[in-house]
């Protein structure tokens, strides 16, 4: 079979960069803003607009080139010129990636139509401190254990990797390794955030009993390595693996994409290279899953903040997920946000995000024993289990794995009741939003939307509605089949009723009440989620413009009607070369104390 997959053509060689990005773990700096259209900076990121006003125009950087229609080759011969050339071919978003010096004067060529660093990025998980949280709680809080298993879904881990075990016995498809070119080899998982979050997914829990199974246990794993093993990558790897997972989608049964990972965002989603790759995987018809980041809470301060959505979590297209605690209880009433889950607005383009919150405290899941957080972190090993098999984290990574997972049972769930066409990416994301639970703080005040998107992942709900749907094709037909049960609009789980949020949030618009149950061509995959293709209510948070790039802390959602813009960068260590590995976030004071 991986002779007919479709592969990027893939040249030079280099070595993956170890380093996590710390949130405010520095003062912001400013940077020049483009004097003229032909200074070439208006092509530029804030990065790189910043590193250019700091150091000069002299400076070797790795960046992401995309380039207007047919103009690829004269842009690579005036890089050879220059005696550069291209380290990586991304293909399906019209852009290639290269160490380049001199970047105003590359900016420049009429054909180079935007220019990105190749942010170096990050898992998405941090260190609990203690074990509270079982598997079972999760599953049966959140979703309908045993009767959907993800049988018959491919879902695309792109992450660090996996280490074989039982809990994965014959369900893992393929395995790429993109920190070494997207090469075909055996599986393995250095660092180990892959290895749990695929086990939060699907992993069978053969190894622990049944205790610490995973959401969907039939699922088939195709494991795309992007992430080494300190956790840290390049953009333009996970870019490779997500293009190779777009176009190879048919020959590999993918349906789902997780992408536990992220970095700050530099430039509005339009220009984002990252998001542009997930924008093509949705229209290809795959539901891609992302973080939301764990830059929720200052570590100075203490303060909750807005505005710390990560890149590709401010993709319009993609399920990006935030994290709350199920305080270890199936009844959903004292389920409460984790301080460190990033909130919305998305920066430069004030999409409202996250979509939906999912949990992501204290989970328990597969361990990989080779691994960088299995061996320098002995003290999330779970007691009790054979061999120390299974391991505990938290964080946006976490709540994007167990989404994945009901996203597979809600696939196979809509697939058993309709055999002519699935439900397309958009559709299921409406399904997840529209049957979400709103959350509430201890004083009973419902958290903002920035913070819970349209509310807590209700599997079961979903699922029940996902299997009424017949998608009519006809815009005014209904898409529900028959009566759901439950009655549409609540769900029963450990005794309480609880009602849907009966929200879908698009973009910066909010729709409300039963529209979803309608077929309008607003959900198909062509169309870009956050378009202004959806009737409803505009949102506007507060009075107020974010007129400078520093998260808005505080208890107050500052979100005017205008793109957030301003002269300085928003996340932290704006030298992203200066940032070392000792700033990695397990164990860092950035977030380690932030888990609330």
């Amino acid at each position: 079979m991986h002779a007919t997959l479709r592969r990027p053509f893939v040249r030079g060689r280099f070595v993956a960069l170890a380093i996590a990005l710390v949130w405010l773990a520095s003062g912001t700096h400013g940077f020049t803003a483009p004097a003229s259209d032909d200074s070439g900076t208006r092509k530029l990121d804030a990065h790189l607009r910043q590193a250019i006003d700091r150091d000069g125009d002299d400076l070797a950087e790795r960046v992401i080139v995309q380039v207007e229609a047919g103009a690829a080759d004269s842009v690579e011969a005036a890089l050879k010129s220059r005696g550069e050339k291209p380290l990586r071919y991304h293909p399906g978003i019209g852009a290639f990636t290269v160490r380049s010096k001199h970047l105003l004067a590359l900016a420049k060529h009429p054909g180079v139509k935007s220019i990105s660093i190749d942010a170096p990025l990050e898992a998405l998980q941090i260190a609990p401190l203690a074990v509270l949280t079982t598997e079972q709680i999760v599953r049966d809080s959140v979703s309908i254990s045993g009767t959907w298993t993800g049988a018959g879904v491919g879902v695309a881990l792109i992450d660090s990797g996996i280490e074989p075990s039982v809990d994965f016995t014959g369900r893992i498809s393929a395995f790429y390794d993109f920190t070494r070119g997207g090469i075909a080899t055996a599986p393995f998982d250095d660092y180990g955030h892959g290895t749990h979050v695929a086990g939060l997914i699907g992993g069978s829990g053969v190894l622990s009993n049944g205790a610490y199974a995973g959401l969907a246990p039939d699922v088939k794993f195709v494991v795309l390595k992007a992430l080494n093993s300190t956790g840290g990558g390049y953009t333009s790897d996970v870019i490779s693996a997500i293009e190779f997972a777009t176009a190879n989608r048919a020959a590999l049964g993918i349906d789902v994409m997780n992408l536990s990972l992220g970095h700050p965002p530099f430039e509005s989603a339009s220009t984002d290279p990252l998001v542009r790759a997930v924008e093509a995987a949705v229209r290809a018809g795959i539901v891609v899953v992302a973080s939301a980041g764990n830059y929720g809470r200052n570590a100075t301060t203490n303060e909750i903040g807005y505005g710390g959505i990560a890149s590709p979590g401010n993709a319009p297209s993609a399920l990006t997920v935030g994290s709350f605690m199920t305080e270890d209880t199936l009844r959903r009433s004292d389920d409460r946000m984790n301080g460190f889950s990033s909130r919305g607005p998305s920066y430069f383009d004030a999409f409202a995000k996250p979509d939906i919150v999912a949990p992501g405290y204290k989970l328990i899941a597969n361990a990989a024993k080779q691994s960088t957080l299995y061996n320098t972190y002995p003290s999330l090993r779970v007691s009790g289990t054979s061999g120390g098999d299974y391991m505990m984290l938290s964080g946006t990574s976490m709540a994007a794995g167990v989404t994945s997972g009901v996203v597979a049972q809600l696939i196979q769930a809509n697939r058993s009741t309709n055999l002519t066409r699935a439900l397309p990416p958009n559709a299921i994301k409406a399904v997840l939003q529209h049957t979400a639970l709103r959350l509430h703080d201890d004083t009973g005040a419902e958290y903002d939307a920035m913070t819970q998107g349209a509310g807590a992942l209700n599997g079961a709900g979903a699922i029940n509605f996902a299997r009424g749907v017949k998608n009519a094709t006809a815009v005014a037909s209904s898409w529900l089949d028959a009566a759901l049960s439950p009655d549409p609009g609540s769900s029963t789980i450990d005794g309480e009723t609880v009602v849907w949020g009966n929200t879908v949030v698009w973009g910066n618009t909010v729709v409300w009440g039963n529209t979803i149950g309608i077929n309008q061509a607003a959900w198909a995959n062509t169309v870009v989620w956050g378009n202004t293709v959806v009737w409803g209510n505009t949102v506007v948070w507060g009075n107020n413009v974010v007129t400078d790039n520093t998260v808005v802390w505080g208890n107050t959602v500052v979100w005017g009607n205008a793109v957030l813009e301003g002269n300085t960068v928003v996340w932290g260590n704006n030298d992203l070369s200066g940032a070392t590995a000792s700033n990695a976030v397990l164990g860092s004071n950035t977030l380690i104390n932030a888990v609330r």
